[in-house]
């Protein structure tokens, strides 16, 4: 995706409207005239001195750089890179590390599952500076307890590595997400349950891998579809596979697989969280519309979308589902030329789930490329400057 920088003058334009002054008002603050204005914000002149810029920057209340584009820190990145720091840390302990005799007693396996439950919880309302806080204690209690015991609380082990792997894409962090996933399969050993819950992540992981599909197969072939929990399971695989397929461009790979989770999706029904995969008839409807925009067609991914989101179960989906569900459809809007509704429908992403947007670079480079089109509204140019990604 390009990331080229908005033009110097769109910039000056919409702060100098942010801050509700005329063209002749700016130009008197300035000592310039207001042709001379109109001129560097159509970019017929252009902004070259330094000293220029900074007169510019100090009648607009900014910091320079926010107006060259350059050189700002997204909000709290500081914070996150020491944060996945201490993830990566907790998560390249090795095992043996935790079998000597510890001063205090491990974290039962009730205890345990109740702090990975919370995780998740914490997870899917997409509070993710907290969780990026909870992980690295989590992980090494999980550690401490699954090299003292490998059985107890195997699952919780399991799950523990299933957020982890869920929050490091979401963060753009996908060699450690990989770390993570990879610990989940091996923890989950000969369980069929378990490593398809571990499956789940590992296919966001590798959703660049075309070679994945066949392992989300294969986890899925390993899972009866008798119980609702055990068609989640398999149906969320399918859905892995089918996304996966999509990246590669196989629209008939994607509508068979798709087709298959819908019918196992019928069956389970909406307004479920079977192993925390949301799966549904709403949530295969959304996979429709990431595998539209996936494949290009951004006409097919805004029909299903605004479809879908009428579904009695989308108000039952995580927040973290929808608001990322939004973002994708911001990415088919813009493969449509309507960066009107792309930007309609980031900002109501940003407003239920503020983190999707500040903390996920995926989001931000969306944002920036809905900012950059002309027919832009102020509303996502201003967020998009506020993230620095103009």
């Amino acid at each position: 995706m390009s990331r080229e920088p908005v033009p110097i003058g769109r910039r000056v334009a919409y702060l100098r409207v942010r801050r509700r002054l005329s063209q002749q008002s700016f130009a008197d603050r300035l000592g310039k005239s207001k042709s001379w204005v109109d001129k560097v914000e159509r970019g017929v002149r252009s902004l070259e001195r330094v000293s220029t810029i900074r007169e510019i920057a100090a009648v607009l209340r900014v910091d320079p750089a926010a107006l060259l584009g350059r050189d700002v820190q997204p909000a709290g990145a500081a914070e996150r890179r020491e944060g996945v720091a201490r993830i990566r840390a907790a998560l390249s302990a090795y095992p043996m590390a935790y079998g000597r005799p510890a001063d205090r007693d491990v974290m039962s396996p009730d205890r345990l599952a109740r702090e990975v439950r919370h995780a998740w919880m914490t997870y899917q309302h997409a509070r993710y500076p907290r969780l990026v806080e909870l992980l690295p204690t989590l992980v090494t209690e999980v550690h401490r307890a699954h090299a003292l015991d490998p059985e107890a609380g195997r699952a919780a082990v399991v799950e523990a590595y299933r957020v982890t792997a869920a929050l490091l894409v979401k963060l753009g962090e996908r060699s450690l997400a990989w770390l993570a996933a990879d610990r989940a399969m091996s923890a989950a050993a000969d369980d069929r349950v378990m490593l398809a819950c571990a499956a789940v992540q590992l296919g966001q992981v590798l959703r660049a891998s075309a070679q994945a599909g066949a392992v989300m197969l294969a986890a899925a072939s390993q899972i009866a579809p008798g119980t609702p929990e055990e068609m989640s399971l398999r149906g969320s695989l399918l859905v892995q596979a089918a996304l996966i397929a999509a990246r590669a461009g196989d629209d008939r790979v994607v509508g068979g697989l798709l087709d298959e989770a819908a019918e196992l999706a019928v069956q389970v029904g909406d307004e479920h969280d079977h192993h925390r995969t949301a799966f549904g008839p709403t949530a295969v409807e959304l996979a429709r519309v990431t595998a539209a925009v996936e494949m290009g067609d951004g006409p097919q991914g805004v029909a299903r979308h605004e479809l879908a989101i009428g579904r009695d179960g989308w108000r039952w989906l995580p927040i973290e589902h929808r608001a990322a569900h939004l973002i994708d459809a911001a990415r088919a809007y813009l493969q449509t030329d309507d960066a009107i509704n792309a930007a309609r429908v980031l900002l109501r992403a940003e407003h239920i789930a503020p983190a999707e947007i500040h903390h996920r670079p995926a989001a931000r480079d969306v944002v920036a490329q809905a900012a950059r089109d002309p027919a832009a509204p102020a509303t996502i140019t201003q967020l998009a400057i506020n993230l620095g990604v103009l």
